[in-house]
């Protein structure tokens, strides 16, 4: 199912009921999988690993060389998870020597002109909302939502669960959990609506509230707070993902 007038080249590997549109351009080294559609003029370079079930809007560009000026050539892939959705004017750029792959999970949905960088590691049921730009290695966690027309500094980490509004500035790691808006962005709350949409329980919710309060509202610095949270919570399932995310913070945590 490739239209007469799309450019697929023979060592490309195509799934079964794959549809592909005009004007679109598929390089040699690619490989996608079953039942995914591929619309009218997008560019799906070297290196391109597409899941199935995926749908991608016209002029999307997967798999272009890094904008790094250090990349030297080297053999890297995009790697895209089943069943998501790139919308139009996507860019997505394969990764470097750092981390050999730019990887995106199952069931995302990435909306029109996000450009996401190279070597980033996004996670399964992510929403990138119009126009957001992540730098060169981000990391985003499952479930997360950034809002449109906000931009994420290089090596920020996004823990799961978390909401960031819109046109905001990612400077410092967001943790899990929360929602965060503002400029300079600040944490402006737990995300207890998205929790709730995703069958957490109101005891986990409440706990999540109780340990930010320590980490946020305490008066405490985070390695003071950390110390009490992880004494008082540190056996629970949402304590530990929150004590770990913070201990390998590299940036450094937004505050309040």
């Amino acid at each position: 199912m490739i239209h007469k007038l799309s450019d697929v080249h023979p060592s490309a590997k195509i799934g079964d009921q794959v549809k592909i549109g005009p004007f679109t351009s598929i390089a040699a080294d690619v490989e996608i999988g079953e039942g995914t559609w591929i619309g009218p003029n997008v560019t799906i370079m070297d290196g391109a690993r597409i899941g199935s079930n995926c749908s991608i809007f016209p002029g999307s560009v997967i798999s272009a060389v890094p904008q790094d000026l250090k990349f030297e050539g080297e053999k890297t892939t995009v790697e895209i998870g089943n069943g998501t959705t790139i919308r139009e004017c996507v860019t997505i750029n394969r990764g470097t020597k750092a981390y050999g792959k730019t990887t995106l999970g199952e069931d995302c949905l990435i909306m029109a002109y996000v450009h996401i960088a190279h070597d980033c590691i996004i996670g399964n049921h992510v929403i990138l909302v119009n126009s957001v730009a992540l730098a060169g290695h981000v990391e985003v966690g499952h479930w997360a939502i950034i809002s449109g027309l906000s931009a994420v500094h290089q090596f920020v980490k996004i823990g799961n669960h978390v909401m960031v509004g819109g046109g905001a500035m990612v400077r410092k790691d967001v943790p899990p959990f929360i929602t965060a808006a503002g400029d300079p962005l600040t944490y402006a709350g737990v995300n207890s609506v998205g929790l709730r949409r995703r069958s957490f329980q109101n005891d986990a919710i409440r706990e999540i509230q109780d340990i930010y309060r320590i980490l946020y509202q305490s008066g405490k610095n985070i390695s003071q707070a950390l110390e009490i949270v992880k004494a008082e919570y540190g056996q629970s399932t949402v304590a530990k993902e929150i004590i770990a995310f913070i201990d390998a913070s590299d940036r450094g945590l937004i505050r309040k």
